[in-house]
């Protein structure tokens, strides 16, 4: 049996091992080390003792960034069953002194800041943006696949390789996970024993590995051994990947040591504490950690006994939290077939592998729908972190922290719909909330179409907190101390940055959503500036619907929105004098596009014109002297000149025989057949609801009839897609009703043979019984009294 002797111990892991973190856990309980050095950032010492806080829930990460650019940023991820933490948590219980002794976060970022720019000159593109991506956690060096992620080679890979193994993660659950965290018999020394010996005979074969920030960090962590030797003597534990183990066992001379560090770039970094989810350990890029199976592992490190039979058990109460079948019994087979497998494979104890064939095979009967929510909730887990309030933060996070508590919005790593109710001073709150930190680039919530309401004083928002927002959070402190104070700021500079009309209105609106008062006079002089210089009536037209949304959406939480609008009435009357010279001779993609502005901007003044706003006096009208200029001129294409007469008959301004003659007018003989589909498509098409027009006006369907059937053979190609794209939008019932009713010919919809038909709507005067019949229903689906009056009827009928 190995003992521990003087001289450091160099225990040598797998960074978010299980079986590193027992073996690690063991061997420090039979050493009993003087002081424990862990590889990581020295500047996190003084945060050692909140680990020791009931507050402290891993997983969690240290987050360094550079004070001045807080987007450049490292995390150095921890789970419970991290052997870095069990140290921690190991030192802490036993009163024994921890320290960092890896290279400090001041070196690793403005190193990486420094090779950034020398890749910015030898190479473009995606491997840049990879590099980028992946900055976290190489510059860390505290995620990794194998035992180290800085190195090029993968030694877990080799070792696999070697013993006649295809999978590292496979041959290192046999070697380590399965033989109770000791590896090799019941010496708690000897799994690190090996694994030393393994690591020193790969770096003699493959020397380094990876690059020269590993000398550099193995010559510092040699220097802090010697100091800590000075200081405690020879019973100093060391936890470090076990890649190191051989440099640090190394004897080099210190000024040697030194002079690798000589002339290290700088960067002032502050350091704290924050959440982290198993998610984020699953992922190999970005600020992940590259564990496939973070459920499973911390599963494997606190399961006291029988961890195949207990994992199925958790599979069993999942499955039928989910309403599926799953008994006793086939907690049973499972374990059972999980035990085959692994025999048959040759294996100590049933893997990941096994029990996952198993669950597949008994509990979801062969399919891989139900298996993949075994692996989202159980394998990789949905575990969210926390950190204590006592831990450093920014004020913006402090300010944030203590909105989500009184709002009672807690952060959660699980994808949850949230349902807001503006009128109530709580959901008020929390909307202003989430619309301020999208404003700041936060994306904690994101927007969704509400299905129980489309009013305007509701909102759905679909909410999950990622680890990595913390680091939005970090870069949105320089905008301000607070929530209110950041989303200002960062509303004001986005103003003066915006070169589109339509991105300043949009943010107009952003500032409503979010209740930003002292951002909207500036954001208003911007949006009124721009809007004068101009002279684009497609960007005119783009830009006005957002702002008289922002109009409603301040009154519905009761903002003062008088300013928006003189300058949404300015708008409009620009687009009222530009609209028609813009909409002249056009090709058929540009007339698409400006019918969809027309739409837009027919939708928006009748927002603004509402009786009771402040811009209703006669906006109204103007628009519809537009609509008119636009339906009677010949040089308008088609689409434009047919929406404009719908839109007019749509608001009464327009009789349906005036319409009629409109029609007759464009499908007469002497028009161009693909004019004639354009306005057919203008009229009826775009989603407007004209199929229904169509069904219940007999003269506007017979003359789309008449003209069809009347198109020549040559031009009928060449009007075909125009029409296919029009019918095509309506809903099946619709296109049905309007088959039958050509079927049997214009003009018989109000014959004795329709009526006889059952088909509804069509006789030629209103049938009161009928009317009266349908009231009570009415009256129950609004919410009326059973007794309603006359009044009520006549509106009815």
């Amino acid at each position: 049996m190995t003992t521990f002797t003087a001289g450091p111990l160099l225990l040598g892991v797998r960074h978010h091992g299980p079986g590193s973190a027992r073996a690690v856990r063991a061997a420090l309980e039979a050493a009993t080390p003087e002081v424990v050095l862990i590889e990581g950032p020295p500047e996190a010492d003084a945060l050692i003792p909140l680990a020791a806080e009931k507050d402290m829930r891993p997983p969690v990460a240290l987050l360094a960034h550079v004070v001045d650019e807080p987007g450049r940023s490292a995390f150095w991820p921890l789970a419970e069953f991290s052997p870095e933490w069990v140290a921690i948590r190991w030192a802490l219980e036993h009163g024994v002194p921890a320290r960092f002794i890896d290279l400090p976060a001041t070196h690793t970022l403005a190193w990486g800041n420094e090779e950034e720019k020398g890749t910015a000159e030898g190479e473009k593109g995606q491997e840049r943006q990879e590099e980028k991506g992946e900055r976290g956690e190489e510059e860390a060096g505290a995620s990794d696949r194998s035992v180290d992620a800085d190195v090029r080679i993968d030694p877990l890979a080799v070792l696999a390789e070697t013993a006649g193994y295809d999978d590292p993660e496979r041959w290192w659950e046999d070697v380590v996970e399965h033989r109770g965290g000791a590896g090799i018999g019941a010496d708690p020394f000897a799994p690190f024993t090996a694994l030393e010996e393994a690591m020193g005979a790969l770096r003699e074969a493959y020397g380094v590995g990876g690059h020269d920030r590993d000398l550099v960090r193995e010559a510092y962590m040699r220097l802090q051994m010697r100091a800590a030797q000075r200081e405690f003597g020879d019973e100093v534990a060391v936890v470090c990947g076990a890649w190191h183990v051989p440099a640090l066992r190394q004897k080099t001379a210190v000024a040697a040591d030194r002079a690798l560090l000589k002339g290290l770039p700088k960067a002032k970094a502050d350091m704290t504490w924050v959440p982290w989810t198993h998610r984020r350990l699953s992922r190999v890029s970005g600020y992940g950690a590259g564990i496939d199976s973070p459920g499973w592992y911390g599963h494997l490190f606190a399961a006291p006994d029988r961890p195949v039979e207990r994992w199925m058990t958790k599979v069993a109460r999942l499955l039928r939290d989910e309403d599926r079948m799953v008994s006793s019994a086939h907690v049973i087979e499972a374990v059972r077939l999980a035990d085959t497998l692994a025999a048959m494979r040759g294996r100590p104890l049933p893997g990941l592998t096994e029990t996952t064939d198993a669950v597949r095979a008994v509990m979801c009967e062969g399919s891989d729908v139900p298996l993949g929510l075994v692996h989202d909730r159980l394998v990789v887990g949905e575990v969210l972190g926390e950190v204590p309030q006592s831990a450093p933060a920014v004020p913006l996070q402090r300010d944030l922290a203590r909105a989500q508590k009184r709002l009672r919005l807690k952060p959660e790593p699980m994808e949850r719909e949230l349902e807001l109710d503006l009128r109530g001073e709580t959901d008020a709150g929390r909307s202003r909330l989430l619309h301020r930190l999208r404003l700041l680039g936060i994306a904690w919530g994101e927007r969704t179409a509400s299905r129980g309401s489309t009013g305007t004083f509701r909102e759905t928002w679909r909410l999950r907190w990622e680890p990595e927002l913390s680091v939005r959070v970090a870069e949105a402190g320089v905008w301000g101390t607070t929530v209110l104070s950041a989303a200002t700021g960062k509303a004001e500079a986005d103003a003066v940055a915006a070169h589109a009309l339509a991105d300043v209105t949009a943010l107009a609106e952003r500032c409503l959503l979010a209740e930003l008062p002292d951002a909207l006079p500036v954001v208003m002089r911007v949006l009124a500036d721009r809007a004068a210089l101009d002279a684009d009536v497609g960007h005119l037209a783009q830009a006005l619907p957002a702002l008289v949304r922002s109009l409603r959406y301040g009154d519905v939480r009761g903002t003062d929105t008088h300013a928006l609008t003189d300058v949404a009435v300015g708008l409009a009357e620009r687009i009222f004098v530009g609209l028609p010279p813009a909409c002249a001779a056009i090709d058929a993609e540009a007339a698409e596009h400006m019918r969809r502005h027309v739409d837009a901007v027919h939708g928006a003044v009748g927002l603004l014109g509402e009786p009771g706003t402040a811009a209703s006096g006669g906006i109204r009208e103007r628009w519809h002297s537009v609509l008119r200029v636009l339906a009677g001129r010949d040089t308008v294409p088609g689409v434009i000149r047919g929406r404009a007469v719908r839109l007019l008959l749509d608001d009464g301004e327009l009789s349906q025989d005036e319409a009629a003659r409109l029609m007759g007018l464009v499908l007469s003989p002497g028009t161009e057949p693909g004019d004639a589909a354009a306005w057919i498509e203008g009229f009826v098409g775009g989603g407007s609801g004209g199929g229904m027009l169509l069904v219940h006006d007999e003269r506007l369907l017979g003359l789309v009839d008449a003209w069809l059937t009347g198109v020549p053979t040559e031009a009928f190609t060449d009007v075909l897609p125009l029409l296919r794209r029009t019918f095509s939008a309506y809903e099946a019932g619709v296109r049905r009703t309007l088959g039958e009713l050509v079927r049997r010919g214009p003009g018989t919809r109000g014959s004795a043979e329709a009526a006889a038909s059952g088909i509804p709507g069509f006789a030629p005067d209103l049938d009161p019984g009928r009317a009266d019949a349908v009231l009570p229903v009415l009256s129950l689906l609004l919410g009326l009294d059973d007794a309603y009056d006359d009044e009520f009827a006549g509106v009815v009928r």
